[in-house]
């Protein structure tokens, strides 16, 4: 089974072991972000199928259809749910496909935005993130 062809992109479940977990991290990627002068949405949509239950990132590229529009994917897999943080798996599919990082649910928003109008690279979220791998959030100026 392929990842399906949608207007926004993708929060895709692999792991189904703690629902309670992934409502929470749902809830926390759904919510607004308020920033100066504006609010911010992660535009998203969720994709909640035991096809793709225990893929890792090889597999998940192998599902992505051709013509797939969008660069890059959410995952929440067995490190999202079981790690104190919810670090979402973010997966480049275009520039270095397969490359990719872990970020914490509320920066969700800040990420589908800017790359989804390519206001910034996958890069610049990827090198902004801690010595454990998460991104959560660009240091103040």
């Amino acid at each position: 089974m392929q990842l399906p062809k949608t207007n926004n992109p993708l929060v895709v479940r692999t792991s189904f072991e703690n629902r309670k977990a992934w409502k929470e991290i749902c809830k926390a990627i759904r919510a607004p972000v308020p920033a100066p002068g504006d609010t911010f949405y992660a535009y998203v949509e969720f994709l909640e199928n035991a096809a793709f239950q225990g893929l890792d990132t090889r597999e998940l590229l192998a599902r992505v259809p051709g013509d797939y529009r969008h660069s890059f994917v959410f995952v929440v897999d067995s490190t999202t749910i079981n790690h104190p943080e919810y670090p979402v798996l973010v997966i480049d599919l275009r520039g270095a496909a397969g490359r990719h990082f872990r970020a914490i649910p509320a920066t969700i928003q800040a990420i589908e935005n800017n790359l989804s109008i390519s206001n910034m690279d996958f890069s610049d979220f990827a090198n902004a993130v801690d010595k454990d791998g998460i991104f959560r959030g660009f240091p103040p100026p």
